[in-house]
């Protein structure tokens, strides 16, 4: 065989003494093929080592098992873990991913998105931006115009969309009953930026907790931070002035937390002799933070698995011509890691 000239259906064809059709039938498996002239054609591509096309054999399948997979804000540890489990899903399922990372967390175009989306033939995407409110339900109804299914990751439910999010409510009334139940009382928050969704339900979740315990937070005792390390310890600089009683703190996540637990650390205050912390998200370095950080766990993988598959069960029955309604969304609940940062003292 002359391995410079590439191996093509016809010459398989040619040397096998068929059509093309008949070709294209050995290769899909086809039953109307009489068995010696599927041996005779598999002896021959084998021999020429032919490969059939992927893509051509998926036109013609009319299938392509793509997915486009939109993302932003992958320097932060939350979308980088959720792409990590997509992605191991995606291979595990037998499926590609198309990769669209914006350069900021709201769309501006969504007409060129869309085009691409029915370019590349995808059969459904997995939309993985951080969810934001002022972006939230203009995203849902763009892409509703779109024949493929759409999974939105980590959105906040909303009524006549698919999704995969976690109890960020849940966890925030986690994290801060835990700390009254250490005896503290003066418990501040430093959120995420509430145009979040995920920043927002967390710090619902202290307020109403506090609330719920007969404690009555005031705009005095929580800070806005930006999700880093730096805004973490910016915002506890603020609440030492606005909240000089405060002996705990609910940071949103385990990044800002440690950066303001340095913060303190740098004023001549101890964690968690003086003031109190836990965090969120379950970082690696959460662990091995000093005093190791008491955190709520989300499995940011797991929220990119079953993404992958609730996508790949809406796309199998749309396929199939059932009703979308067969689809329910996910909600993923949250775990509570105890570690020394915010055990009272004896």
């Amino acid at each position: 065989m002359d391995t410079q000239n590439r191996v093509t259906i016809q010459k398989v064809a040619t040397v096998a003494g068929v059509s093309k059709q008949t070709v294209s039938r050995v290769i899909n498996n086809h039953p109307d093929v009489a068995d010696i002239t599927r041996k005779q054609v598999q002896k021959i591509i084998d021999e020429l080592g032919y490969h059939p096309s992927a893509v051509a054999r998926s036109l013609t399948k009319q299938r392509t098992h793509t997915i486009a997979v939109v993302t932003a804000g992958l320097n932060l540890a939350g979308p980088s873990r959720v792409l990590h489990g997509l992605a191991l899903q995606a291979e595990e399922a037998g499926y590609a991913l198309l990769l669209k990372n914006l350069p900021g967390f709201r769309v501006d175009d969504y007409a060129s998105l869309i085009r691409y989306f029915n370019e590349m033939q995808v059969e459904g995407v997995a939309w993985a931006v951080p969810d934001t409110n002022y972006q939230r339900l203009e995203t849902i109804e763009k892409l509703a115009k779109l024949p493929m299914p759409v999974v939105y990751q980590g959105s906040a439910p909303i009524e006549g969309a698919l999704y995969v999010t976690v109890d960020n409510y849940d966890g925030g009334c986690r994290a801060t009953q835990h700390l009254i139940d250490q005896g503290y009382r003066h418990i501040a928050h430093i959120s995420g930026p509430l145009s979040f969704g995920d920043a927002e339900a967390r710090k619902t979740g202290w307020h109403n907790t506090l609330e719920k315990n007969g404690l009555h937070p005031v705009d005095a005792h929580w800070a806005e931070g930006d999700w880093n390390s730096a805004s973490g310890a910016e915002a506890v600089s603020r609440l030492l002035k606005t909240y000089p009683d405060m002996d705990a703190v609910f940071a949103g996540n385990d990044q800002m937390a440690i950066g303001a637990i340095e913060k303190l650390h740098e004023s001549g205050l101890r964690v968690p002799e003086d003031i109190a912390f836990i965090g969120y998200d379950n970082i690696a370095e959460s662990e091995f933070n000093s005093p190791p950080l008491t955190t709520i766990s989300q499995d940011f993988q797991l929220m990119g698995a079953r993404t992958i598959e609730l996508l790949i069960h809406a796309i199998n029955v749309r396929q199939d011509g059932k009703m979308r309604a067969e689809v329910k969304p996910v909600v993923l609940a949250t775990d509570l890691i105890i570690r020394n940062s915010s055990i009272r003292p004896q």
